[in-house]
């Protein structure tokens, strides 16, 4: 994959974004927004372009008072940034702490350790007697929480808050504590500092440079300064940046310091530099939340820089786990040429997980590590699967962490189960967009040593616009399905009673990946087509005689005579009317769609189809046992997916070339879906279809000596899916030397995704199991309260 940019980028994450309708007379159908919400609806799209212009990070308390603490150079009675001093004095809360405003309840950790750094700041420089009280005053009333498990912690809270402690005591401060209080805090420190060193080297340090104004005197500074960065930080962090000022008199953690207070005034955040983090994952929730198609400008622009950065191998990407695999996942899946190698230096279990001490911070580390490693293409990326191995692993234990029941972790924690749950090869897009919204975390807030949040990123008006934006897509599609309702009754094809009745599983597949307003004629195409081949597989499978299915394949063969046909059976004309009508249909829209005939294309996908059932009808009848090659040589045609995904190419609004689907890249990505398809259906159907007589992979694999035993057939038989499913994600991501859109592309990759969710457990397509799902898509709309 070369390292290149996509250079017309209107399709995002699986999305589609149509300039306009390409049908002169045949418009994409959509259903209008009810007038009382346009209003709202552009007014908060308009607030969320504004989000991109400039990331708002909230300042901390806690960095500032450490920051306030550093002694001018030239005299150690001065501070080295008043206006530090100034802002902690101002900016005290009504009960006497500081940090965030409206603090959540199990945060009232944090609200100690800012505190008590702010009211030392005060004592270093004996200034603000009255706040220094009020401070006090707080953390006498709320001391019971530090000790308090339920509560959450910030990183390295139980070094941190008990260094404060016995720090504020040398300096007289009397917090009127019971002695054994001020001992337990104390012990909490030193178990700290025992169970860390535990942990490999690299953990440990890592950990230990990261809290340095927790360690003092304590510290090896020479390991610490390991860490700096090129902006002269200590991983970024302004509190460990002011320590390191304090105890080695730095020039580069001064001038960090100084930049961050250049770009926030009198205060500093948590974490500096954010801003690429930050709009990554602004991308990132708006892609979850399913509203990314309403920003593609202004996506590509983020996009666009961090490719630039990651081309320039930026510290900003590559300085931490969480914005490297974010970027590259965001990147790769977009079609921007991102290689893989830069992910290796994650390569170590026993370094990359637990560098914060087991906070939350490693836990979406770990889940972003997670996400990404999924995304293997080639042999250059086989590394991810040992990635995905141990993070999976890692975020499992989690999940099984009693430490890990606080409210505060709920948020994540649902993320790690739904990531696990739902790999990204088998999620629609559209059920993820409602769990992401059902679960919104409202709060913002994330927290290292202490809370931040970014202050523009304002999940409220994300949600709003998510919700109106899925129930507003929910009632289109309400009515397409009662639409499609009435063609299958005129179709006469509820009257076939050999055939399964699959109409809403159909619609349910589409509606849940092509799910945009504007690609109305598109899912009806798949849904239609969809119900279409069930019913021809069923009239092969079991609901015909070998005379009908001649005298069908003659109806197929002779589709535009202008004679009136003749029908062996009201069974061969009730099947063969209803196809001929609707492709016809169709076909007639997708000519208009592309300005040029297409009828010859898509009546050769329904032949080619035909056709292939009728041959594995025929070596059914026969007994005859094929090599494997030979079996899915025709087996990803008789699938069936061609008549799905084909013909709704050409009415995605895209013009579709002849020297495209003639193409060896398009015949590929057919090919290797049906394939995978194949291959997933046989898995799960084998015992089912080794009952009714018919040909499998799984039993050809194990007849050609491919394996000694069901088990062993059924792994190899996976691993051959997996392999398809890696080519495909291959050659949908190529930007080089392809003539396929990208759209166009993207549409077998989600054929691909439905068939992983529907036979992830079982033979999906006859279970039961997803009607539930299928209604919250096609039926129960989104309350908020």
């Amino acid at each position: 994959m070369s390292l290149s940019s996509p250079s017309n980028l209107l399709h995002l994450h699986g999305r589609l974004q149509v300039k306009s309708s390409a049908v002169a007379g045949n418009e994409p159908r959509m259903m209008a927004a009810p007038a009382s919400s346009i209003w709202s609806i552009e007014d908060g799209k308009e607030r969320i372009r504004k989000m991109f212009d400039k990331v708002e990070l909230s300042v901390s308390a806690y960095d500032t008072a450490w920051v306030a603490m550093v002694p001018s150079r030239s005299s150690q009675e001065t501070p080295c940034f008043p206006g530090t001093v100034d802002w902690i004095l101002s900016n005290q809360l009504p009960d006497g702490s500081w940090g965030l405003p409206d603090r959540h309840p199990l945060l009232v950790k944090d609200a100690l350790s800012s505190t008590l750094a702010c009211v030392l700041a005060l004592k270093r420089w004996l200034v603000g007697e009255d706040q220094m009280t009020k401070g006090l005053d707080f953390i006498r009333s709320n001391f019971a929480s530090a000790m308090d498990e339920e509560q959450h912690s910030p990183v390295g809270f139980d070094v941190i808050f008990p260094t404060m402690i016995d720090h504020a005591i040398n300096l007289d401060v009397n917090f009127h504590f019971p002695k054994e209080d001020v001992e337990a805090i104390l012990r909490k420190k030193d178990f700290e500092l025992e169970r860390i060193k535990c942990k490999s080297t690299c953990v440990r340090n890592h950990y230990l440079a990261f809290i340095s104004e927790g360690l003092g005197e304590l510290q090896d500074w020479e390991m610490a300064m390991t860490y700096q960065r090129n902006n002269g930080s200590i991983l970024n962090s302004p509190s460990a940046t002011a320590a390191a000022l304090l105890h080695l008199h730095d020039s580069s953690c001064h001038g960090y310091l100084c930049s961050v207070l250049q770009r926030f005034g009198t205060a500093v955040p948590a974490v500096y530099p954010s801003d690429m983090y930050a709009r990554l994952r602004m991308v990132d929730k708006l892609q979850r939340l399913g509203i990314d198609r309403h920003f593609t400008e202004n996506i590509r622009n983020v996009l666009d820089e961090a490719f630039r950065l990651w081309i320039q191998g930026h510290e900003d990407l590559f300085s931490d786990i969480a914005t490297s695999a974010l970027s590259f996942r965001i990147l790769r899946l977009l079609g921007y040429g991102v290689s893989s190698k830069p992910l290796k230096i994650f390569g170590e279990q026993e370094c990359t997980f637990d560098r914060f001490g087991g906070h939350l911070k490693d836990i979406n580390d770990a889940l972003e590590l997670f996400k990404a490693s999924e995304l293997v293409i080639d042999g250059d990326d086989l590394f991810l699967q040992k990635q995905n191995s141990w993070s999976r692993s890692f975020l499992t234990q989690q999940l099984d962490d009693p430490a890990r029941a606080d409210g505060f972790a709920k948020s994540i924690i649902q993320e790690v189960n739904d990531a696990l749950k739902n790999p990204f090869y088998a999620s629609l897009e559209h059920l993820a967009n409602r769990r992401c919204i059902e679960r919104c975390n409202l709060d913002n807030i994330s927290v290292h040593k202490s809370s931040f949040r970014f202050r523009n990123l304002n999940d409220d008006v994300l949600l709003k616009l998510a919700v109106e934006d899925f129930n507003h897509c929910q009632s289109i599609h309400v009515q397409e399905l009662t639409e499609l309702k009435q063609w299958y009754r005129d179709n006469k094809l509820d009257q076939l009673s050999f055939s399964r009745q699959k109409l809403s599983f159909c619609y349910f597949a589409a509606a849940s990946t092509i799910f945009s307003p504007e690609l109305a004629d598109a899912r009806l195409s798949w849904a239609k087509n969809g119900v279409l081949t069930t019913v021809v597989d069923d009239f092969f499978d079991v609901g015909s005689s070998v005379e009908e299915q001649l005298d069908f394949i003659q109806l197929v063969e002779q589709w535009n005579t202008k004679d009136e046909v003749t029908c062996c059976s009201e069974k061969v004309q009730m099947v063969f009317s209803a196809l001929h009508r609707t492709v016809s249909e169709i076909t007639d829209q997708a000519c208009r769609y592309q300005d040029r005939n297409v009828a010859l294309h898509v009546y050769e996908v329904w032949h080619r189809l035909i056709k292939s059932m009728w041959r594995e009808a025929e070596m059914s009848r026969e007994n005859s046992v094929p090599t494997m090659e030979e079996y899915l040589e025709n087996a990803y045609i008789s699938f069936a997916l061609g008549p799905i995904v084909l013909p709704a190419l050409y009415l995605l609004g895209l013009k579709l070339s002849q020297e495209a689907i003639r193409s060896e890249e398009y015949n590929n990505l057919y090919k290797f879906m049906s394939t995978c398809g194949r291959l997933l259906n046989d898995v799960r159907g084998f015992e089912r279809e080794a009952k009714e007589g018919k040909l499998n992979a799984v039993s050809l694999y194990t007849t050609h000596g491919g394996a000694d035993s069901i088990e062993e057939a059924v792994e190899g038989i996976q691993n051959m899916a997996v392999t398809k499913r890696r080519e495909l994600l291959r050659l949908v991501l190529q930007r080089e030397d392809s003539v396929v859109p990208w759209a166009c592309k993207d549409l077998f990759w989600k054929m691909s995704k439905v068939l992983h969710l529907f036979y992830g457990e079982d033979d999906g397509f006859t279970s039961e199991k997803l009607g539930g799902i299928a209604r919250g898509i096609l039926q129960d709309p989104i309350v908020i309260t």
